[in-house]
């Protein structure tokens, strides 16, 4: 659900709209959305090595390389 605000009676400039948002959402609890975090490096795939399948694969994927 969006939250409205709508300016009933009076001329209101934007900078007033602006600080009558801010006490709202200030008051609230709401915080602003954050920017996303950045990629982890376990999702870069050329920092991987490549997998390997085959018979007994899964055994050598525990040893050190």
């Amino acid at each position: 659900m969006r939250a409205q605000l709508r300016v009933v009676r009076g001329d209101a400039t934007p900078e007033e709209l602006a600080a009558v948002v801010a006490l709202l959402m200030a008051g609230s609890g709401v915080e602003p959305a954050a920017t996303p975090p950045a990629p982890s490096l376990w999702a870069v795939p050329t920092l991987r090595s490549p997998l390997s399948p085959g018979t007994e694969a899964w055994r050598a994927s525990a040893l050190p390389r």
